[in-house]
């Protein structure tokens, strides 16, 4: 039996000095704000679009968007169709997606958040791929946190997400600490997320096709 795919992006409705905050201070909020809203939609429309669909048109995996606010989930934009719209709910980002986890309809989950720029179709199939073999697979960022996870679930959910020191070198290493003994886990490819003036400067470089 194939397990059915969810993937999830978590998102923050792009609002004006609410996204992006610690960017912000580098590149001022106006800056950092726009470049949220560009890339929450290219990632939405890469990884809903025909990025989510195999050669014979049938959907790959299914899409989830878990919104905060909670209240934004009524919005219609940015909101994109396509896509089921849930709650982040209350709690830390371990809290969070630990609630999602455990609540979506069984099969496999990988969850990613919006404002990766770099996040390509190809590799949330390549983190179903992995959990066909591994429990638990993880897109390491460069900071030492990590762009995606993708959880098994079944025979067990093991409480990754308990306990781990979030936005510091830390939080990829305290995550797979926290699996079972005898789970096993993958890595994808190292991607950066775009928190500081340096790595956004280098995304803008990249963007324009310099070296």
């Amino acid at each position: 039996m194939t397990l059915a795919h969810h993937l999830v992006v978590f998102a923050r409705t792009p609002r004006l000095g609410r996204v992006k905050t610690r960017l912000g201070r580098d590149i001022g909020a106006g800056a950092a704000w726009a470049f949220y809203r560009l890339t929450l939609s290219s990632v939405l429309r890469r990884l809903g679009g025909n990025g989510g669909s195999d050669r014979g048109g049938g959907r790959r995996w299914r899409c989830w968007l878990a919104i905060t606010p909670d209240p934004d989930i009524h919005l219609r934009r940015p909101w994109p169709a396509g896509w089921w719209r849930v709650n982040q709910g209350e709690g830390d980002l371990g809290a969070r997606m630990g609630r999602l986890a455990r609540a979506l309809p069984p099969g496999l989950v990988v969850i990613v958040g919006a404002d990766v720029p770099a996040i390509r179709p190809h590799h949330i199939a390549t983190a179903f791929k992995a959990l066909g073999r591994h429990d638990a697979v993880f897109g390491p960022a460069a900071d030492g946190g990590y762009w995606l996870v993708g959880l098994r679930r079944r025979p067990r959910l093991a409480d990754v997400f308990a306990d781990v020191r979030w936005s510091t070198e830390h939080a990829l290493a305290d995550t797979v600490a926290n699996l079972s003994p005898g789970q096993t886990h993958a890595l994808l490819e190292t991607l950066e997320d775009v928190d500081g003036g340096e790595a956004y400067a280098k995304w803008k470089k990249r963007r324009r096709g310099r070296p």
